[in-house]
Parts: structure tokens; C-alpha cells; sequence
């Protein structure tokens, strides 16, 4: 079945566009006045893709052809072990997670191991608060895990502090002789600090492709491997992202192509004082993939250069926000504060569950309404009644409705979002795929625990230091 036929999802940009109720919202010719450099863009970078350039899209069949050794391992190890424990930060950790929360059970790892099908817990560190990284370990038997460490460069301080950490505690328990049995890594082919590493004492490894930075990462080993030891149809996800790759690669106008009405209308969004793009999902499923567009969106766009080295400042601040729980902690703001955000809805057709409200006619008629419907209906009402009323405030909204939370679907809004963030650098000509704001606070990390040949930077900012502005009991006794 070919990918037009197979475009489960709906999106809906009716809160976006002009109507009696939103006189602020955009016009049909301002989307379409956006065509050529739509089409430019779409050139640019299909020539990039071609070139090896934008690899998150390229690997894809390369990926479908590793799934079976993927899948292989991954049914094998999951016999051997009660826990899988991913050690990453950002995209090796998001992605994993959003995609977890999906499609397995909210309460995954409490369920019994049948219920899991024989599955391992999965745990996903991604922070080094040395408190919760005691207690995974003291909570976990590493005899019985695996650790997935998730490194493109080896470079990554906070995951190779907690491999060296856990390094030492299997060589403690297990032995020199069986601790490597307890290690798999997904880092670079050819380079890197892991690497050699892994090379000498033996681990399994999976590559993460040269071309792919952390954010894009989600359909490679990062988190193809935890989703298939997982139980996750890895192939329904992947084939879900070809499909929707394929649409937006062949697919042209702004009215047809998924990606580029996205990007568009987030461009006009953003010209028009929209500083903010809210993300909202209203099944709790997706409440991680909030997360990850977070860091997608935030990492890929928010850029002090363009491409000629002009300081621009550019990019929208991503908000996480869950459907209903943030109606009670946040439309309030987006209904009446500052006209300075667009909000995505992330809704869901059909739920895999549903709950019947039970019939009550002893009630008073202000709950006793209630009985009869399902859960399900509720939500689906409390995010209409969500709409219309940030209609009513004049406010930008558009809506991705996707069919069910299977592998397929979560798969293809993986690339529309992938994609829809490299359109955006081209309208805003910055290179969404680097991260140079980043480096700064790595590089004070490394001279600020004594890595070699960061003294200098160890030193400037030990002088920054000498200047502080506190308030503690100390100077609170000068007052």
C-alpha cells in the first residue's frame, strides 16, 4: 500500500486560520504565498538528504535492513535478564522514553513478567542526581541487567560517569570474566572514546550512523534496541516512518505536504510575535513525547547565527503541556495572558482502553450527566471545549489527530515532526542540525573536573566566580 493511502493521521489548522470567531488568524493566500520558498527548501533539502547530509531520513531503509539483527538480540538477551537499563541523556533518552510510554503499558514495569511477556523492566537514566542513581542501583540486581550505554562520541560526561560506575560495580559482582555480558553499547562505527573500549573488553555494539545527532536519533539502534527488548513492533514503527517520509519527500504544496503546512504555518506563527509553541497531547502516552519535541524543537532551531554569520536570535521556546491536567494548571495563561504562543494538540481517535462511567440516578443532575459516557468521551470533549475556547480568546491552535497509539502512528509523527524542524531551518535559514550553545557549558564541565587542556577555561571561570551576588545566612547577618 502506497504512503498516500496509508496517511492515518489528520492535521487540523482550523484554530489557525481566519473565520468570525478568530478575525486574527491567517489567510489561505498567506500559506500560499509561502510556495516558493517552500519549494526551494524542499529542494534544498531533498539535495541534502541525497548527499548523506540529512540523515535521519536516509538511514531509514538502512535501518529496516539492521532490524533483524536488532530484533535477534534483542529476543535473545530479553530471555536472560529482569531489568534493561538505558544509560543516556537527551535524544538517547527522550526518544526511548517517548516512544515506551506509547505503546507499552503505562505500568510496564510493575506489571508480572507474563503480563510483559517475559519482557525486562525498563529503566532510562538520564540525569546523574546521585540519589536516584544509588537507588537504581541498590533497587536493580546487575546479575540480572543489562545497560545499554548510548554515546555517539564517548564524550558525554554524565553517561560515561554512570558507565564507569556501573563498569565497576559488574566487575565487583559478576567477575572480570562475565561482567562484559552485562554491557551493550550504541555509539560511533569508526571513533570515540567508547569505542576502544568497547572493542578491548568485548561488549556488544550497536552504531549510531555518523550523520545523526542525538535528537534525531530515535529510529536507529538508540531506540529501535530499547523498543524491540521492549516487545515494541519495531518494524510497524519504522514502516509507519518510511510511509511518511515518502509523502513528504514526493509530495508537493503546501496544502498536500504534512511538513511543509506545518513549518509554514509555525513561520507565520512565529513573524506574527508567537515566541511560544505549546505542545499538548491530550493521551498520557505522549506525554514523554512532549519531552522530546522539546529538545527537537529547542536544540534545532534556537540559533544566534544564520547561515552568512549574522546574529538573529531566532527560534520558538517549546512548552510541554498534557491534556486535561495542564487545562487546571495552564490554558489559563494561554486563554488570557500574553497573545505570544501556538498550540499544537496531539489527540487520539481510538483509545486501545476505555472506562464506562457508571449510572447513578440518585445523583444530583450535576454529576448524575456524567453517567453513561466513557472516559474516552470525556477527554475528547474536554479538548474540543479546549479549542473552542482559545477560539473564542482569538489564540492560535492547530490539532494532529492521530487514528489509534499503535507503532505505526507513533512512527509517522516521529518523521513529520523530524521533518517539519528542518523545513523550519530553512525558512529561518539557520542550520537546524548542529547545536553550538551547547558546547560552552560541556566545555566548563570538562576544565571544571579536570579534563586536560581545559585549564585556561578552568581559570576564567573560577575568575567569574570571584564575583557573587548571594543571599544565605551569611550575608543575611551583614544586613
Amino acid at each position: 500500500m502506497d504512503s498516500q493511502a496509508r496517511f492515518g493521521m489528520t492535521i487540523d489548522y482550523t484554530g489557525m486560520m481566519q473565520s468570525k470567531q478568530n478575525p486574527n488568524g491567517f489567510l489561505k493566500a498567506e500559506l500560499q504565498n509561502l510556495q516558493v520558498v517552500l519549494d526551494k527548501a524542499q529542494t534544498t533539502l531533498l539535495n541534502r538528504r541525497d548527499a548523506g547530509e540529512i540523515d535521519f531520513s536516509k538511514l531509514l531503509v538502512t535501518m529496516k535492513n539492521l532490524l533483524p539483527e536488532i530484533i535477534e538480540y534483542a529476543n535473545t538477551v530479553s530471555t536472560k535478564i529482569e531489568n534493561f537499563v538505558v544509560l543516556g541523556i537527551g535524544g538517547s533518552a527522550l526518544g526511548p522514553l517517548a516512544v515506551h510510554q506509547a505503546l507499552n503499558h503505562y505500568y510496564y514495569n510493575e506489571l508480572p513478567p507474563e503480563k510483559r511477556g517475559y519482557r525486562p523492566r525498563l529503566y532510562v537514566m538520564d540525569n546523574i542526581d546521585p540519589v536516584r542513581f544509588s537507588e537504581l542501583l541498590r533497587l536493580v540486581d546487575p546479575r540480572e541487567t543489562l545497560f545499554n550505554v548510548v554515546s555517539k562520541s564517548g564524550n558525554t560526561s554524565e553517561t560515561m560517569a554512570q558507565f564507569l560506575i556501573v563498569r565497576d560495580t559488574l566487575r565487583r559482582i559478576c567477575g572480570d570474566s562475565r561482567y562484559a555480558e552485562h554491557i551493550v553499547v550504541t555509539t560511533d562505527r569508526e571513533k570515540g572514546n567508547l569505542l576502544p573500549i568497547a572493542l578491548t573488553e568485548g561488549y556488544k555494539r550497536f552504531v549510531i550512523p555518523a550523520g545523526i545527532g542525538g535528537r534525531f536519533s530515535e529510529l536507529t539502534p538508540v531506540g529501535l534496541l530499547p523498543a524491540a527488548i521492549c516487545g515494541i513492533d519495531v518494524q510497524q514503527l519504522l514502516e509507519g516512518a518510511l510511509d511518511m517520509d515518502e509523502r513528504i519527500r514526493e509530495t508537493q504544496g503546501v496544502f498536500s505536504n504534512p511538513a511543509q503546512l506545518r513549518a509554514a504555518l509555525a513561520l507565520l506563527s512565529w513573524q506574527k510575535g508567537k515566541n511560544i509553541s505549546v505542545f499538548m497531547p491530550y493521551a498520557d502516552g505522549l506525554k514523554t513525547m512532549a519531552d522530546w519535541y522539546a529538545q527537537l524543537w529547542a536544540e534545532s532551531l534556537g540559533k544566534r547565527y544564520d547561515r552568512q554569520g549574522r546574529e538573529v536570535h531566532v527560534g520558538q521556546t517549546p512548552v510541554k503541556a498534557l491534556g486535561v491536567t495542564d487545562q487546571h494548571s495552564q490554558v489559563q495563561l494561554y486563554a488570557e495572558g500574553p497573545d505570544d504562543k501556538v498550540i499544537t494538540f496531539v489527540a487520539v481517535e481510538k483509545f486501545n482502553e476505555t472506562q464506562q462511567i457508571p449510572i447513578d440516578l440518585k445523583l444530583p443532575d450535576d454529576i448524575q450527566f456524567l453517567g453513561g459516557k466513557t472516559l474516552a468521551e470525556l477527554l475528547w470533549a474536554e479538548q474540543k471545549a479546549t479549542e473552542y475556547a482559545l477560539t473564542l480568546a482569538g489564540r492560535q491552535h492547530n490539532k494532529i489527530l492521530l487514528p489509534s497509539l499503535d507503532p505505526y502512528s507513533v512512527g509517522q509523527l516521529l518523521l513529520l515532526l523530524e521533518w517539519e524542524t528542518a523545513y523550519m531551518g530553512e525558512l529561518l535559514n539557520i542550520n537546524a542540525f548542529d547545536q553550538p550553545g551547547v558546547e560552552e557549558g560541556k566545555n566548563g564541565t570538562y576544565a571544571l573536573m579536570g579534563r586536560k587542556g581545559y585549564e585556561t577555561k578552568k581559570h576564567e571561570i573560577e575568575e567569574y566566580g570571584k564575583i557573587k551576588y548571594v543571599l544565605n545566612s551569611e550575608t543575611m547577618k551583614k544586613v
